[in-house]
This record gives structure tokens, sequence and C-alpha cells, in this order.
């Protein structure tokens, strides 16, 4: 058998010997002899007398396999042996190209396993393993067009969904639920339906955030059907270049937990919910063959969900849905994680959907991507109302368990809301420099934002080599041009604008700052959202 390097090799196997619990009954994996070592990767049972073993690696070579059978008299599944050839990719695809994600060395940025930098700009489609986006032409003509964007990865939850009660049709795909109602038997049938569209993400290069279930099903399952579903996640997706989100909003109740308002009982709750998604995170993370980066969603900071950060690769962040009036919480949750002692790469990983409530828009998802990436965030998280929850064209989502729908925008319709574009050209413009060396310098324009006003520039970039600072139309910056201060006098800088709306540049020639190192720019074209960009003269 022969595969490129990073991509997924799957080894079949029919058992002759029928079980009458085969999943619960029989596990069976494989071990992989590898240059240096050896690697046991797991399998898992895909329905009836079929169990699958899925396989990558990066590095290349003839590797000989051998499997292994909880039950060693069946020498269908027991005592398998083959070689695998690993050749060397030569495609365009950056995630076989460079391999899967990781945390940088000094834990500011996200890279790829050849070290490759990679900026995290992410789609929130937490319900589309569902069947209210239709497979293949729905699902990819909404993928295709977050490539032609810039997007690099989608959050997705895997099956165990939030804003409604388990086992709500809502949740169901074409084959069903993926697990039986109390937890103790998985249904195959609904993971090979979420397998073509994980697949695909994949093959598009937009690498899956795969958020094992939302954070109450540690209260409808329990911690033991937990792990099952997490060994059952690793062994059919591990191979592919995936981030592990082990929640979303990890310790928040059931929207009808009986206890909301009872400050003792909550207190205890998130103490018990910690302690369990700890555990939980922590046998990820010695399951994974694989070593993938492993996160959590918040709702706030990611690392305040676990009693063990180190389990952490990455520190999301959620800090509200409300417009304009949640700038101070995200700009103070960001300045927060970044400053944390040992510091973890950070990213807002929800907030402000566009178009949630009926606001929200471009102008906001504009704010929130270059305030937060100047701050010191390794990407970003968009995000829309009608895509997250999949509004049918036909039939909207509807209400929520607390009564209320966030609205019926569907989600061909908000796939095409100006804000996705806009942030696409925010990532575009940071690939021009070396965005994973920016840090932020408030002092280098003034009217800057600062612990008591959030709403002003934001500044950020390479002393000698670059600078980028936000003007949000909002603050009214634009009158007659932007004091930049503190300009390095052996430096030499040309300027332009930046249109973030547009994407295109304006000219503003040679920087030549006066003999206190501050040079005022020229007035813009028109009143709006700036960048304003000085880059070192070749």
């Amino acid at each position: 058998m022969k595969i490129a390097q990073n991509q997924v090799i799957e080894l079949a196997f029919v058992s002759k010997k029928t079980y009458e619990n085969p999943y619960r009954h029989v596990q069976i994996s494989m071990i992989v002899e590898e240059e240096g070592g050896s690697r046991t990767v797991p399998g898992f049972w895909d329905g009836g007398q079929s169990w699958k073993i899925r396989y990558s690696s990066a590095r290349t070579g003839s590797f000989r396999y051998r499997t292994i059978c909880s039950d060693a008299s069946n020498p269908d599944l027991h005592g398998q042996e083959g070689r695998m050839d690993i050749t060397p990719y030569t495609g365009s695809n950056p995630l076989y190209r460079h391999g899967p994600v990781r945390k940088s060395g000094d834990n500011r940025y996200l890279e790829h396993e050849d070290g490759k930098p990679f900026f995290w700009l992410a789609d929130t489609w937490w319900m589309s393993l569902t069947k209210r986006i239709k497979w293949p032409e729905e699902y990819k003509e909404m993928a295709s067009d977050r490539v032609n964007k810039g997007f690099s990865v989608i959050q997705i939850v895997a099956g165990l969904y939030p804003d409604m009660h388990p086992f709500d049709e809502r949740g169901a795909n074409e084959a069903g639920f993926p697990w039986n109602s109390d937890f103790t038997e998985v249904n195959p049938a609904y993971f090979q339906k979420a397998d073509e569209r994980i697949a695909a993400l994949v093959e598009d290069g937009l690498m899956p955030c795969l958020v094992g279930s939302w954070g109450f099903y540690l209260d409808f399952a329990g911690e033991a059907a937990m792990k099952r579903h997490w060994d059952y996640l690793i062994a059919r997706y591990g191979a592919l270049p995936v981030v592990w989100c082990i929640a979303g909003e990890a310790s928040m109740p059931f929207y009808q937990n009986p206890n909301l308002g009872n400050k003792e009982k909550m207190a205890e709750y998130e103490v018990a919910t910690r302690r369990g998604w700890t555990e939980v995170t922590r046998y990820v993370k010695e399951r994974d063959p694989y070593g993938r980066m492993i996160t959590i969603h918040s709702t706030q900071y990611g690392h305040k969900e676990v009693d063990d950060p180190s389990l952490l690769d990455l520190d999301m962040l959620q800090t509200g849905h409300s417009s304009f009036t949640s700038i101070p919480n995200t700009i103070t949750t960001i300045r927060n994680s970044v400053a944390r002692k040992p510091r973890l790469p950070a990213i807002i990983a929800e907030v402000c959907y566009e178009g949630i409530g009926g606001s929200s828009y471009h102008d906001i998802q504009r704010f929130f991507f270059w305030s937060s990436v100047l701050s010191g965030t390794c990407g970003h998280t968009y995000g829309a109302n009608g895509i997250w929850q999949i509004n049918g064209t036909d039939e909207p989502y509807g209400r929520s368990p607390y009564g209320k729908s966030w609205g019926n925008l569907p989600w061909n319709e908000a796939y095409r809301l100006p804000g996705s574009l806009h942030v696409g050209l925010g990532k575009k413009l940071l690939e021009r420099y070396r965005w994973w060396k920016f840090e932020s310098h408030p002092e280098w324009v003034e009217q800057h934002a600062d612990d008591h006003r959030f709403v002003a520039s934001y500044a950020a970039g390479i002393p000698g080599e670059v600078r980028l600072i936000f003007l949000p139309f909002l603050e009214g910056l634009l009158w007659g041009g932007v004091l930049v201060k503190q300009i390095e006098q052996d430096s030499r800088y040309r300027a332009y604008y930046y249109d973030p709306i547009s994407g295109e540049d304006h000219d503003l020639g040679k920087v030549v700052p006066n003999e206190q190192g501050e040079w005022r720019s020229g007035a813009t074209t028109a009143f709006q959202d700036w960048v304003l960009v000085l880059e070192k003269e070749a």
C-alpha cells in the first residue's frame, strides 16, 4: 500500500466471526514499526462485521504493521501484517505539504509540523454535520467560499450539539444520531456521513477543529461516556490533520438546569465540571498516538476550564455577542490571556456572530479582527448567524431551549455577509509580513487604545521592519491624518493606507519623521476604517 506523507491510508477488515455486541466486545489496533520506534494506532468498529484503522505519517519510508485484536482467536482481525510505503507529498494542499498544526516553541503562535507559521482564521460551523445542509452540493458551496476568502480552520461539533436538548431531531444527520439514548452504543452510520464532510474540508486545505461535544453533555452522558466518545473520535479522525477541542462552553450548565441562579450550587457545579473535563482532556492527550493539538472552548478563558492548563496548546477565548458593548470585555480578555505566565497562543474563538440579533455587522467584524490580532492573538475566529446553527433555506433552526430564536437568516445568505470577506482580506495583508513576530506597540500611535479606552487605534509590528496601525472609523481619527510616534531614526519606511473593505493599497510615499521621531500621515480618501502600514524600504 502506498500513500503520500500526511495523507490518510485506510485499512479495512471484515470478520467472518460474528459478535453479539461488536462495539463493546471487540477492540482493534495496529502497531506500526516506524523509524526510531513503533506507534500503536487505534482502530474502530464501522458497523456490521467491519473494522477499520486509519494511519498517516509525516515521515517517508516503508513501514511494517501488525494488527492486534482483543479477540486474539479471530484471524481476520488479529495478526494481520503488511507494509505501507509513505512517499513525499508533491501537491499544494498546505495541510499535507507542511503537516498538522501545533503551538510554536515560544508559545506565541501556531505552526505546521515542518515549522511553517499557521495563521488561524476560522469559521464557526457548529452544526454542519446535520442534515439541514445538503451533502455534497450545499456543503461544498460554503466550503469553496471560505477557501476563496482565505479561511484556514472550520470549527465543527462532532454530533453532540449546543443550543438543543440531546437527541433533538435538529441534531440528526441522514443516518440519525451519533449515539443511542444512554450513550452506550455508537452509531457508525452517523459517522460515515460525517466522514465525507470532514475529509472534504481537509482536501480543501481547511483544518477541522473538532469539538467533541458541548459542555453540558458531561452531565447528560457522564465522564465514562465522554471518554468512549473521544476514543471513537481519535480512532476515526486522529490520522487527519485536525485540532481537538475537548468541549464547547465547557463549564456552562444546560440552559434549563434547575440550579441556575443558586450561587452555591453553581459554584459546586463548576468545580465538578472542571475536574471532569480535566480528566477527559488528560485522557485524550494520553490516548492520541498522533499528539494533535488540544484546546477547549470556554465561556471566557479556555485555560480556566480545566484544573491543569498545561494540558492545553491553545487558549480559546469567548467574549460576548452584544456588538459594540462587547468590545471592552474582548480586549481585556485578550490582554489578560497574552500576559499570562506561562503563556499559551490565544485566539478569540467566539465573539459577536455577524447578524446575530440583527446586529454585529461587518464594521464590528473588522474591529474585532484587527483589534484582536494587533493585541497579540495568533489568529481569529469569525462566525455568522445562520451558519453556526445552519438555518435552512425553507426551515429556520427555530427556538433555542430558552424559548427564543437567534434569527432566521439562511446559511446560503449568511455566508455572503461582507464581514467574512473583510476578515479574509485582513489575513492576506498580515501574510505579506512576518506576522508571527509581531508584538503590540500602542505607543507607536497617538490616540491609542488603553485600559480605559478601547475604541481607538491599535498598533503592532516589528521594530525597524513593519508597523500596522488599525484606525477604526468609530473613533473619528481620520480628519487630518494620524500621528505616528517613536520612529527609529536609522530606519527608512514607505507608507500606505490599506482599505480593509476592498483590499486596495493607497500609497503615501516615503516616511520622513521629525527630530522627535514623529510623522503625520496624510488624510484618507473616505470616512471608513483604514489600516496604516509603514514598511521598511527595499
